[in-house]
């Protein structure tokens, strides 16, 4: 049975998709890996083109920003992987009845951020289909150009690695959870904790933290769907690593804990895309956090790539097997909200 909603989990992946990946080619550098971002190709001359793909789904409180997210979200896949994203293709469906000031105002996003962000758009589709509720991005293609060496896969964590967190966990669900339900959000905890959070839907882009921090990483990797631990889990998977990861180190804002306690969501394992997960050698990691503070973006060393063991070490000083997160908690929250 798949999941009523978000990715098919890793069990159905490696029994459906991995065993049927077409014609097999020497110059697929990386391609469809658990808890990898985005595809490498090699191409003549020793460059590389970095790919990723992704849908947008057009929830409400998304559409005033959707050509923003749309960008972000797929750019942020690109980046994470150490190279700037330069060209965009973009699959963008309309349900019936929409009016062309709707199209008007997601396309002129798209313009402005691919503008601010240095990327050309070279093609795509545009059409009205029956069947869907929203504006939805079938499929946003984000492709950067660049060389080997710049490359910094979730899968090239090193033993002795510290690990490294931005901004925060569960950016996205606490942005999106506190537009969501505003009203009950500013009874319960008042204006200024449901500005700070709302703040958060904005910060849901990992560009600018990865290009900053790509000269120094062995790894990045953007905590998506099961949050801050699914995107830690998957960067040491993909390593064939160890890791230890400290709870007292993992710094929660304020009106972020304040969301999830609201809606009874563990902050660590609720969708947080805006948050970049790093490796770094040792000595370059003072440097790194140097680099990000200077640019404005919040990080913090929560714990040590090892060679084999995947340990959570809580408050308490309790250990817990570090597992893959199966179920996200924001989805839950989210569809809450809808009901009535």
């Amino acid at each position: 049975m798949l999941p009523e909603i978000g990715k098919v989990d890793k069990a159905t992946f490696d029994r459906v998709i991995f065993p049927r990946l077409g014609k097999r080619d020497s110059s697929v550098l990386i391609g469809p890996e658990h808890g990898v971002d985005a595809a490498v190709v090699e191409l003549a001359g020793g460059e590389v083109m970095v790919i990723a793909e992704d849908p947008t789904f057009g929830m409400p409180v998304l559409m005033p920003h959707f050509g923003w997210s749309i960008v972000h979200i797929c750019a942020s896949d690109v980046a994470v992987l150490g190279v700037r994203p330069r060209y965009m293709t973009i699959c963008l469906m309309l349900p019936p009845g929409t009016e062309e000031s709707v199209l008007e105002h997601i396309w002129q996003e798209i313009h402005e951020e691919c503008e601010k962000l240095g990327i050309a758009i070279i093609g795509g589709h545009t059409g009205v289909y029956p069947g869907i509720a929203y504006p939805l991005n079938g499929g946003c293609t984000m492709i950067g150009l660049g060389s080997k060496d710049q490359l910094t896969p979730p899968s090239n964590a090193q033993v002795g690695d510290r690990l490294i967190m931005t901004k925060g966990p569960a950016v996205e669900a606490a942005g999106i959870l506190a537009l969501q339900a505003e009203k009950p959000l500013l009874e319960k905890f008042g204006k200024d904790i449901v500005e700070k959070a709302k703040g958060h839907f904005m910060a849901m882009s990992v560009v600018q933290d990865a290009l900053v921090a790509a000269p120094y990483a062995h790894a990045m990797h953007d905590a998506t769907e099961g949050g801050l631990l699914n995107g830690i889990y998957e960067i040491v998977e993909a390593s064939d690593v160890g890791v230890t990861v400290f709870e007292d180190k993992i710094f929660i804002p304020e009106e972020i804990d304040a969301v999830c306690r609201y809606f009874n969501i563990d902050p660590l394992t609720a969708i947080s895309e805006g948050t970049l997960v790093i490796t770094a050698a040792p000595e370059k990691t003072p440097k790194l956090l140097s680099e990000l503070k200077q640019n404005g973006i919040a990080a913090w060393e929560i714990g040590e790539i090892t060679a084999r063991d995947k340990v959570f070490v809580r408050k308490d000083g309790q250990k817990e097997e570090l597992t893959p997160v199966k179920v996200d908690p924001f989805w839950a929250a989210y569809f809450s909200t809808l009901e009535g």
